[in-house]
């Protein structure tokens, strides 16, 4: 093993008194059994004897100043030395003798970021619960896969190892259990070099799980999406701007298509229209936002191209139009003595026009604003 590198391996803890002696203990045995320069360093939140077990033994303990899986690891990392950070829980389920194996494809030059999977190793019985291991990890890692094109089989395991470098370009800011999504999502979109090792996952020992399935699952999700605006907003968007516009032409001009759409069918065309068209600008506003993270010729493109002057002119023209318009119509209905006027489908397109002409103009100036440099 290449000895040249310094090993920083992260503890995160929180009443761990049972079994946070033997996870140093065998963090140690590897540093000594391959001559590695390494620290550990326990990010502790412990209401019992846990952080005097881990200094008796040398290891690091510092008290991050709030509770959240991911902001331990967070706390953690600013009093790590490493050229390489180890990632593992101090519960007794990872075996931290496994240690070596996380770190060859890095040392070998394969890797930026080595994930130890459970499911290409070995889960021992009670180790893991039937829903996570057959339903909530697979869902979940099967959508990080599909959005982000990861290429992992085990997206929640939390023994890892990764190179300092690669981490200070991910810039991590999750406090939950999202944390371990979070990373392995931008390290994808960041085209880093992921590789996954098999591992031995065993049950937890002592104390009590701080994983909560349902909440800490919707918490994984509702980041994965947040980091999708293509699949969150883009596309939703499109499908329902042209099911809009189609509504609103078909209804307009009285076209069959299985029933003759219209007027309340130029109605639902014009929220569809309107919605889908501001979930398009949400999608712009969400790539602006994660531009580091992600690579896009198309999109790139559409937000140079989408300068403030351009979109404000798109706007005022067709806010004119609807304007223009609607002032014929109040004239008709002030010389009509305030009678009711009838509803046309003139009047849907006016007060459609209008309302894009003001999206256009008001969200362009705020991309304008997250665009510029």
């Amino acid at each position: 093993m290449n000895n040249s590198y310094r090993i920083s391996v992260i503890l995160p803890s929180r009443d761990e008194t049972e079994t946070i002696g033997e996870c140093i203990r065998k963090i140690r045995d590897v540093f000594n059994c391959h001559n590695i320069d390494g620290e550990i360093i326990v990010s502790d939140n412990s209401n019992d004897g846990t952080p005097e077990i881990a200094k008796s033994l040398g290891a690091k303990v510092v008290t991050p100043d709030r509770l959240g899986y991911g902001y331990a690891y967070l706390y953690g990392f600013k009093y790590a030395s490493g050229d390489i950070l180890v990632l593992g829980d101090a519960d007794g389920t990872y075996d931290f003798s496994e240690i070596p194996r996380l770190l060859d494809p890095i040392l070998k030059g394969e890797a930026d970021l080595v994930i130890g999977s459970r499911l290409k190793g070995k889960i021992e019985k009670g180790a893991m619960p039937w829903l996570h291991r057959y339903i909530g990890n697979p869902i979940l890692t099967f959508i990080l896969n599909l959005l982000f094109k990861a290429g992992v089989s085990d997206a929640h395991s939390g023994f890892r190892a990764i190179r300092r470098d690669a981490l200070e370009r991910l810039s991590l800011k999750s406090h939950g259990m999202e944390f371990a999504s979070e990373m392995i999502l931008k390290a994808s979109l960041m085209g880093l070099r992921i590789r996954e090792v098999p591992i031995t996952y065993y049950p937890r020992r002592g104390g009590k799980s701080k994983l909560k399935s349902l909440r800490d699952g919707w918490r994984h999700l509702k980041f994965m999406l947040l980091y999708a605006p293509s699949s969150l907003y883009a596309y939703p968007g499109l499908s329902l701007s042209i099911i809009g516009l189609l509504l609103m032409l078909f209804g307009y001009f009285e076209v069959y298509i299985g029933y003759t759409p219209g007027l309340h069918s130029m109605i639902l065309g014009s929220f569809c229209l309107l919605t889908g068209f501001q979930l398009i600008f949400l999608s712009l506003f969400a790539w602006s936002y994660g531009a580091k993270y992600r690579s896009s010729k198309f999109m790139n493109s559409v937000l140079k191209h989408l300068k403030l002057e351009r979109g404000i002119l798109i706007g005022l023209v067709a806010l004119l139009m609807a304007i223009i318009y609607l002032t014929i119509l109040f004239i008709n209905w002030l010389n009509s003595g305030f009678t009711v006027l009838p509803l046309r489908g003139e009047d849907i397109i006016a007060f459609t026009s209008l309302t894009l002409g003001l999206q256009i103009i008001f969200n362009s100036i705020l991309i304008s604003g997250m665009t510029e440099k």
